[in-house]
């Protein structure tokens, strides 16, 4: 029997193990080559979409970049090689910007917008995502497409639209259709809304509220209540801030209403639910949002990195949406046909007269 040298078995175990070292490099560089051809052209246009908002701030990053999205969709569909880093973008990039975006928000927003502001605020609320539902039915829109709709205009318009994507993980026609019917009514509001407000002869706090409660997309607001007057302007911002904050209850009901629609799935199909798979299910990114607004809200977040980190929220959910409009395909819109529009448009009259009636109701007018 022969025994080998250390210096032998030491050679042989490094060259045992070498494969598997090399077998990790080359699975991530195929994971990079995978997905960089689709993030790279979603990333291109998020952040083109970011610089033309700049230039036309009446109009969103997120909606540009779904808009150009799409039209390329259209001259191009998106190929095999561009869908795996499409898919990432479209939903692990989105999850991050949601992240970030919680940097964004404060509790504190809420208490100073005042208390005689609250009843107007989650009084639209309400009565937007319960219209969003028995107008729905009615029209005959269901699924992921009327809470889409619903959320957007209860809400923050394509940021809410985004971060309910995230949980339900919905498909990217009905993403497209909803950012598209929120596009919509928020062009329309913006040109109408300060003619409506001198109709009415609205003060600047009233015309503040109105903006803040019933125009969907933040930049819509700004553009809207920046016309009506500068202190019109300040307290519609933070009026809509404080309306951002519903994200988190809306979206933590929304994660375990699908965690347990999938629980009940998964049991009548016999499939065994255990713990790890429920973790696996469950959206932690929701987590890492709350925690953010309340790091922020206890001022651990300096206020320029907030607002830097704001920003960037904004660059992500423009390259999230970038990849949904790239991957849309315009025969599944056509398929839906005008009923979600339809739905989109009588949510916005509903949330519009609700705010003002609100207001007259409880002397805010």
């Amino acid at each position: 029997m022969t025994i080998e040298p250390a210096e032998a078995q030491s050679d042989e175990r490094s060259e045992v193990g070498a494969p598997s070292v090399v077998t990790t490099e080359v699975t991530r560089g195929s994971r990079f080559v995978r997905y960089a051809p689709g993030l790279a052209l979603a990333s291109l246009i998020g952040v083109a979409a970011t610089v033309i908002a700049h230039v036309a701030p009446i109009v969103g990053a997120p909606v540009i970049a779904i808009v150009i999205g799409i039209v390329v969709a259209l001259v191009r569909p998106a190929s095999a090689t561009l869908k795996p880093g499409l898919h990432l973008a479209s939903k692990r990039v989105l999850q991050a910007s949601i992240i970030l975006l919680g940097t964004g928000l404060s509790l504190h927003e809420v208490a100073s917008t005042g208390v005689s502001s609250l009843p107007v605020l989650l009084g639209t609320l309400t009565i937007a995502l319960g219209s969003a539902w028995l107008i729905g039915r009615w029209l005959g829109v269901v699924g992921d497409v009327r809470t889409l709709i619903g959320v957007g205009t209860a809400i923050c318009g394509a940021s809410a639209i985004a971060a309910t994507d995230a949980v339900i993980d919905a498909p990217e026609r009905d993403v497209a259709y909803a950012v598209a019917t929120i596009f919509t009514f928020n062009v329309v509001a913006v040109l109408s809304f300060p003619l409506l407000g001198h109709a009415l002869h609205l003060s600047q706090h009233s015309f503040g509220l109105l903006a803040g409660t019933a125009i969907n997309d933040v930049s819509s607001v700004v553009a809207a209540s920046t016309v009506y007057g500068h202190a019109a302007s300040s307290y519609a911002i933070i009026v809509k801030l404080s309306r951002t904050l519903m994200i988190i209850p809306i979206a933590l009901f929304l994660a375990f209403w699908r965690t347990r629609a999938e629980e009940q799935r998964e049991v009548a199909s016999g499939v065994a639910v255990t713990r790890a798979r429920l973790v696996a299910i469950f959206p932690w990114f929701i987590v890492w949002f709350v925690g953010a607004v309340i790091l922020n809200s206890v001022g651990v977040i300096p206020v320029r990195l907030s607002h830097d980190l704001g920003n960037l929220a904004q660059v992500f959910i423009a390259i999230a949406l970038a990849a949904i409009g790239l991957s849309t395909r315009l025969r599944d819109i056509r398929r839906a046909g005008l009923r979600p529009l339809a739905l989109g448009a009588s949510l916005w009259v509903v949330v519009t007269l609700s705010s003002l009636a609100l207001q007259a109701l409880t002397g805010q007018a």
